[in-house]
């Protein structure tokens, strides 16, 4: 068993701090999703692809509310 979080993807994330926060926000929930998971390898990219939606129609959201 692994109990590495998984890998950092790239991202287009640029110098921003805005960025970089959301960047940081996006990989926490991307862990969040594995742990929920079992902990069970292979899926890094599907997880932060999910957690990148996630994040950004929730800033979506409450940009327009």
């Amino acid at each position: 068993m692994n109990v590495n979080p998984p890998k950092k993807l790239p991202t287009s994330v640029t110098g921003d701090p805005q960025d970089r926060e959301l960047e940081d926000q996006i990989r926490l929930r991307a862990y969040e999703l594995y742990e929920e998971r079992g902990r069970e390898d292979g899926h890094d990219e599907e997880d932060w692809l999910r957690a990148k939606e996630e994040l950004t129609i929730k800033k979506f959201r409450t940009a327009t509310a």
